[in-house]
């Protein structure tokens, strides 16, 4: 299975929201793929524990069969709306993928 992993760091407001909100926002939309997306075999996001010392607010962990499934998903047109937010809240951003 191909694991594909996402870290973000949120400003602290952006369109109109504050990090809290927008990282809830996020974590809603991305997992409303589930089962849309006929590609995405697994999903599981995670919104970090703010504490000193935390460099990453929010998670993202997906699963696929192959790197075409994850280019599939990639280029589907729901997952690319949740990006447009993403794109908007973050300020920073963390990717690896790996096979299992």
């Amino acid at each position: 299975m191909l694991k594909h992993v996402v870290m973000w760091k949120l400003k602290d407001n952006a369109d109109g929201r504050n990090k809290a909100e927008n990282a809830i926002l996020i974590k809603e939309r991305l997992e409303a793929l589930e089962g849309i997306i006929e590609e995405l075999k697994d999903i599981e996001v995670g919104i970090g524990i703010d504490m000193p010392g935390s460099t990453w607010d929010l998670f993202l962990y997906t699963g696929f069969d192959s790197q075409a499934d994850l280019d599939a998903y990639q280029i589907h047109p729901m997952h690319q709306e949740v990006g447009k937010i993403i794109k908007t809240a973050a300020e920073a951003r963390q990717a690896v993928d790996y096979y299992t």
